[in-house]
């Protein structure tokens, strides 16, 4: 039983799915009135770009070789993938998630790139970093730095979020994916480029 709960917080908390729990975030506590047609279009579109292609082209890769796990467990496994998802990044920057439109999300999003930019550079050194981490640190930053920005009680938030990331820690410790280190690179890979780039909406 506790094997199965613990794999199931990793399957459950996956990184890709931490962008849309993002922009579900942001929508769901922002006093800024955004049509709904634009909400629906964007959370849309961060579907089929942050999940569904993801996936899709994992099974690509399967097939020819390329990985083994959606959980990515060596260095080498881990290239193509983060490259790919770089791209897929720079894509939702460039077309969904513009500057002159939702700076936040924006912003959240380029900090989603560097972490994934800073993971595939370590994976070039053999450097392994918890993904599970940076994502879900990156997310809770993200909530952090908007229950700041619009003055809203997220302690609730708050407090699920650290229990989720002590709780995807253990998981991914127990399933022996990850060493300490590697988890608390994760961490502050994830944290750090949505900390830095505070200063340019917050």
């Amino acid at each position: 039983m506790k094997d199965f709960i613990l794999k199931s917080i990793s399957f459950v908390f996956h990184p890709l799915i931490m962008p849309l729990l993002g922009v579900m975030f942001y929508f769901h506590k922002t006093p800024r009135y955004i049509p709904e047609p634009v909400q629906n279009a964007k959370i849309f579109s961060v579907v089929i770009l942050t999940i569904i292609l993801p996936i899709l082209l994992f099974f690509l890769l399967r097939t020819i070789n390329k990985v083994d796990t959606i959980y990515l467990k060596t260095t080498k496994e881990r290239v193509i993938p983060l490259f790919i998802n770089c791209i897929i990044i720079t894509l939702i920057l460039l077309r969904v998630m513009t500057p002159n439109e939702i700076v936040e999300l924006y912003f959240f999003f380029l900090g989603i790139l560097c972490s994934t930019l800073a993971c595939f550079i370590l994976a070039l050194f053999k450097i392994k970093a918890s993904i599970h981490m940076i994502a879900a640190s990156g997310f809770f930053m993200f909530a952090v730095a908007i229950g700041i920005n619009y003055q809203i009680n997220i302690n609730g938030t708050i407090a699920l979020m650290m229990i989720i990331l002590g709780a995807i820690a253990t998981s991914r410790l127990h399933l022996k994916a990850h060493t300490n280190q590697e988890l608390l690179i994760g961490l502050f890979t994830g944290l750090f480029p949505q900390l830095a780039f505070l200063n340019y909406w917050l």
